[in-house]
């Protein structure tokens, strides 16, 4: 009497897609991941479902998931309420008085809040906090520059000390920081207790950086680097320091903070920096956890990188 055949189960096909991730979950297993949110997952409420399903996924597989948000689109729709202008200046808002108290009112009071809130359906797993919490970030007054020239641009901050103490600490309890971008002054003259805005990508950078992230994530708006923009709509799928610092000077304002940032991150010992496109449900999973990836990987230079880099391939 012959065996039966095996049935084929319908669902085989997740099985594979389990298997596939195998390998990236191993290597990245314990490993510190800084994930700068923006652009239209944050105003999109399914792509906002989505990232949460995805940062609580990485905490439960086994990684130590960092937000950091800015604010962009909330912050300017409540500027508009209050009459007051949104204005750029080298990619980075100009921060009035007035501004900074709608920039600090937005980001720890509405965007970080409902961060929070998503996170938390999944779990007690996210806390949030600003850069002035316990000292987490400290800066001084940012001048813009702008055609060899130092533009005031207010109330905007660049950092110089970061102590992870308090982001360490929560992630040792397995919890997932969601930090708001905001910096204190590193005067200690400064009895005022003056505040900064900080642009959210540089933010997140600099923290990579302090915890020895193994990786930065920025989501935006666009697929990628592009290669020769608006000529055509080719992503650069991988590319050392040293070639995305020759390319900064031509890059659009609005994508300079964010590639700054990841060359600050990968030259300051974070392992490998991706831009990815936010537009995407779960465009993290399919960057961390597939064999493609998707977006724009940036590396150290060879010859800095020693074995650190190893595994980044796509």
């Amino acid at each position: 009497m012959s065996q039966p055949t095996a049935r084929k189960h319908t669902a085989l096909p997740k099985a594979r897609i389990l298997i596939e991730a195998l390998p990236w979950l191993t290597r990245h297993h314990g490993k510190t991941v800084v994930i700068k949110f923006g652009g239209n997952a944050m105003v999109d409420d399914e792509l906002k479902a989505a990232f949460a399903q995805d940062v609580v996924f990485l905490r439960h597989a086994g990684l130590r998931p960092v937000v950091v948000h800015g604010g962009g689109p909330q912050i300017s729709a409540q500027l508009d309420r209050h009459g007051l202008v949104s204005e750029f200046k080298a990619g980075l808002r100009v921060t009035t008085d007035e501004a900074m108290d709608v920039v600090r009112m937005v980001l720890a009071g509405q965007v970080q809040r409902e961060l929070v809130g998503l996170l938390n359906q999944h779990g007690p797993l996210a806390v949030g906090m600003t850069g002035e919490d316990a000292h987490l970030m400290s800066a001084t007054k940012h001048f813009a520059e702008i055609d060899g020239e130092q533009v005031d641009i207010g109330r905007v901050g660049q950092i110089t000390e970061i102590d992870t103490g308090a982001v360490q600490a929560l992630l040792d309890d397995g919890r997932i920081p969601v930090v708001s971008s905001i910096a204190r002054s590193a005067d200690a003259f400064d009895e005022g207790g003056q505040v900064y805005n900080v642009n959210a990508d540089t933010a997140a950078a600099a923290l990579a950086a302090a915890l020895g992230a193994e990786t930065l994530m920025v989501l935006t708006d666009v697929e990628g680097l592009y290669a020769d923009w608006p000529n055509s709509d080719e992503v650069i799928s991988k590319l050392t320091a040293s070639e995305l610092e020759k390319l900064l000077p031509e890059l659009a304002s609005g994508m300079v903070p964010k590639m700054e940032g990841c060359l600050y991150a990968v030259r300051n010992g974070v392992t490998t920096a991706r831009v990815i496109d936010g537009r995407v449900q779960h465009s993290i999973l399919l960057e961390i956890f597939t064999d493609e990836g998707i977006g724009t990987m940036v590396l150290p230079d060879p010859d800095n990188a020693n074995d650190k880099a190893e595994g980044a391939d796509r």
